[in-house]
């Protein structure tokens, strides 16, 4: 791979923030992304709007807003696959998630075939 594991993981940030914009109708405040063996662990802060805030001080609301939002990512995930996959040469093999509704954070990980961080050294 010609490129350093610090341009990559820019790369999948900045495309996951484009998503999010195209596809959520959103983006995040800031999104960071990391390479670890064979995950690509992207952290989005600042994800959740100020009436889901609202709307997440009961538990009922809470489950909704969580279970929406992760209706949402999982509708969009075929392309997110496809990021991964043309910023790092990898197939993805599994992918997990989960949002916090007291910090408004999304936690999303790309399981890969193989380990990516290899790639760097």
């Amino acid at each position: 791979m010609n490129k350093s594991k610090g341009s990559v993981e820019s790369d999948i940030s900045k495309a996951i923030t484009q998503w999010e914009k195209d596809y959520l109708g959103r983006g995040s405040v800031s999104v960071k992304t990391d390479i670890l063996r064979d995950l690509v662990i992207v952290s989005l802060q600042g994800v959740l709007t100020p009436a889901e805030y609202s709307v997440c001080e009961t538990k009922e609301g809470m489950l909704t807003v969580k279970k929406t939002r992760s209706e949402l990512v999982e509708s969009g995930l075929g392309t997110l696959k496809e990021i991964i996959f043309t910023n790092s040469g990898e197939q993805v093999k599994s992918f997990h998630t989960d949002i916090s509704s007291r910090t408004g954070e999304r936690v999303m990980v790309f399981k890969l075939d193989n380990d990516l961080e290899k790639k760097f050294l």
